[in-house]
């Protein structure tokens, strides 16, 4: 027995709402895909390999022009102050008046230990006891003693100036220590940081 024409219209009108309702619902997951946007690119899937801790994006945006971390900057600012200025006048061609012999390394030692270490580590690798209290934290001496632009003058100036001027918690030793005493610890930190003194007439 067939359907009446009244019940052949009430399923025709059913059905057209539903395929209106699939329609905005196909069009809902359409745009929730694309972005609530319009000019939003569409979502992808990352390429194999992706790293979501520090991805490429990431890294490029930190070290863009301006982005550049603090304690980057401001170990920047001084090396290019040295390279494009040198250090200021009254170390020019200053030259270490002290050699790295046990007694040096000794007093070098000492007086690192007493203001350097806390900062800087006994071993020079910047983890001090008040390490991580600073912003940027103290430089590596252990590592940057051995790089080309550890010459005299330039650490005489850092020990002597401290780091005021490029915005860092270097303290100035100027009038603290006298300059034997400092060229003594620059001794003590080519030597390597040793804990212990050499035996009679070694060099380091």
């Amino acid at each position: 027995m067939g359907w009446s024409s009244e019940v052949r219209g009430a399923l025709r009108r059913r059905r057209g709402i539903y395929y209106v309702l699939a329609g905005l619902a196909a069009m809902a997951i359409f745009a929730a895909s694309r972005g609530a946007g319009a000019d939003e690119k569409p979502q992808s899937h990352p390429a194999p390999g992706f790293d979501y801790w520090q991805p490429e994006w990431m890294v490029r945006e930190l070290w863009g022009p301006g982005r550049m971390p603090k304690g980057m900057m401001v170990r920047l600012l001084r090396h290019t102050t040295f390279v494009h200025t040198g250090v200021p006048q009254e170390y020019e061609g200053a030259r270490s008046t002290v050699e790295t012999v046990p007694e040096a390394i000794g007093k070098g030692r000492a007086a690192y230990d007493a203001h350097c270490a806390r900062c800087h580590g006994a071993n020079g690798m910047g983890n001090g006891d008040a390490a991580n209290a600073l912003t940027p934290s103290p430089a590596l001496l252990a590592f940057m003693i051995r790089k080309p632009i550890s010459v005299d003058e330039y650490l005489l100036w850092t020990i002597s100036d401290g780091g005021k001027q490029f915005d860092s918690a270097m303290p100035a030793f100027r009038d603290t220590l006298s300059r034997d005493e400092i060229w003594a610890v620059i001794a003590y930190m080519r030597a390597g940081f040793p804990r212990e003194a050499a035996k009679p007439g070694e060099k380091r």
